[in-house]
């Protein structure tokens, strides 16, 4: 089981898929010295006017990086702001913040900040990715660990739901009685976490916006440029929205427009990214000839494998003993929407399924069973699903959306919203105010925005960045086909558009993509003659 890691990529549980790399060192590096601020009032009145008067205190400290698999190459020190800037002398958060040196020897004044996904990833952790990236090329990168993440303090994680998923593989995905054990799962981690003086209402995407404006005031940056993935994206939007002063540029990648973004909406990402996928299979000869009619084909199979699940045994790729796994229906779509499988691989990991091979599902399966406890915040996830994403749309409404997106599929298997299977019922017990009427609100604004998206995108699909462009008015929409979920790491195009993007951010050199298409598809021998 999976949930939706809307900024991460990762496949089973939490969406992201890492593309390794060691992380460079820099030339100069930014110090970041003792700063006082006052945070912003909660909405400025206009765009165009003053920052708006500060009203709480929030500070920068400098101390050191924390501890990860690779070394942060730069300066570090922690952001201390209010748990909850709706209230005068609560609780304070402190959350871990990262610069890290251009390459360049002549940086730009201007830095980059990142905003990861999620909610509830580990950004700190995505350091060596933008570093491969070249986000750092000519800019200081500035990474800041989200409130309520692994790197700030309260870390909302909880090891109860870790557990949940690593036995999860061996359940039916989306079995009530699964519902019922992750629902429980859930309960234990808002009682431990409130228990502990949490304020879980103030976990969203206003506060985190907020966090960001306090941290360009708290280093004393005059203009930055921002750059989100997926529910960074939300959040990159959101922060342009509300606090639209000092921001040069923004980029968003595999975007979430928070107008919009529910459960229905993830059964249109997912047909989207998965059609897609099957098109351009269609267009390859040789894929179209080994593997004709993939739509039905994964009807047929989604429908077999939720009226006789199958069990198996196979071995996590990331290495250890082999693990019982389940693969029914709902298994089988949630591997397809968090790229469990490679794009490259689907049809023909279809083809073996169909025949009586599910090797590579059930191996893709298999990493679930192998979380690192604690690592994500499962608790930031739900206090922004749950606030945001939830509210105003029924189960019936989401049962509709899945119907529209893959009619002939079962019903129980479109009851449950692609990476947040029994999201009511998780909700229901996370308790969280409704935010939907201060945070479903459309990003109006000039500054100038570069939208990328991924054609094989089933998390946030490829057409929702070109309609959040719609209100940017001097954006640049970029598709870069055959790529899914976080662009930039794994397109070089992509990587040379931001760049160019970030040195002239209103007329950028698109023209690497114009030649681009997806890599050809895995082809197998047809069984009888393997």
């Amino acid at each position: 089981m999976a949930e939706q890691d809307f900024g991460t990529g990762c496949p089973a549980p939490h969406g992201r898929t890492r593309h390794r790399g060691r992380a460079r060192s820099g030339a100069a590096l930014v110090t970041a010295g003792l700063a006082f601020l006052a945070v912003l009032a909660p909405t400025p009145s206009a765009a165009g006017g003053g920052e708006p008067r500060p009203l709480v205190p929030a500070r920068f400290v400098p101390g050191p990086c924390p501890t990860t698999p690779e070394q942060v190459p730069g300066r570090c020190g922690y952001l201390e702001v209010p748990e909850n800037r709706a209230r005068r002398g609560g609780r304070t958060v402190r959350l871990t913040v990262a610069i890290v040196p251009a390459a360049s020897g002549r940086p730009a004044a201007d830095p980059v900040v990142f905003m990861t996904g999620g909610p509830g990833a580990d950004a700190i952790s995505d350091i060596p990715f933008l570093i491969d990236s070249g986000v750092n090329r000519d800019r200081d990168l500035v990474v800041m660990a989200q409130r309520g993440t692994l790197h700030s303090r309260p870390n909302l994680a909880c090891p109860e739901v870790d557990r949940f998923y690593a036995e999860a593989v061996g359940l039916r995905y989306d079995a009530p009685s699964t519902g019922r054990r992750l629902v429980q799962a859930t309960r234990a981690c808002r009682d431990r976490l409130t228990a502990s003086g949490v304020d879980l209402s103030a976990y969203n995407t206003t506060e985190n916006a907020a966090d960001f404006a306090d941290l360009r005031r708290a280093l004393g940056i005059e203009r930055w440029n921002v750059y989100g993935y997926s529910y960074g994206t939300d959040l990159a939007l959101t922060y342009l929205r509300r606090h639209p002063w000092g921001v040069r540029s923004v980029a968003i990648d595999s975007v979430v427009p928070p107008q919009v973004v529910s459960l229905p909406w993830t059964w249109d990402s997912a047909r989207e990214g998965i059609t897609t996928i099957f098109a351009a299979c269609a267009a390859q000869p040789r894929c179209a000839h080994r593997y004709p009619d993939l739509r039905r084909t994964l009807t047929e199979q989604v429908r077999r494998l939720e009226a006789r699940p199958l069990t198996v045994t196979a071995a996590p790729p990331s290495g250890g003993a082999p693990v019982r796994v389940v693969l029914d229906g709902g298994a089988l779509v949630n591997l397809l929407v968090a790229n469990a499988v490679p794009a490259v691989d689907v049809p023909a990991a279809l083809d073996e399924l169909a025949h009586g091979n599910p090797e590579r599902f059930a191996r893709a399966r298999a990493a679930g069973a192998t979380p690192v406890v604690g690592e994500f915040a499962h608790g930031l996830t739900q206090s922004v699903a749950c606030a945001e994403w939830v509210p105003g749309y029924s189960r019936a409404d989401l049962l509709r959306a899945g119907r529209r997106a893959f009619p002939g599929w079962p019903d129980s298997v479109l009851a449950q919203a692609p990476q947040l299977p029994f999201e009511h019922d998780v909700c229901r017990v996370w308790n969280v105010p409704d935010r939907t009427a201060v945070q479903r609100v459309t990003t109006t604004s000039a500054v100038p925005a570069l939208v990328l998206s991924g054609t094989f995108d089933a998390k946030t699909g490829a057409r929702w960045g070109a309609y959040a462009a719609r209100t940017l008015s001097r954006s640049t929409t970029v598709r870069i086909p055959g790529i899914g979920h976080w662009v930039v790491p794994q397109s070089p195009c992509a990587q040379r558009v931001l760049a160019s993007f970030l040195t002239r951010p209103t007329r950028p050199d698109t023209g690497c993509v114009a030649g681009l298409t997806p890599k050809p598809f895995t082809i197998t021998p047809p069984p009888e003659t393997a």
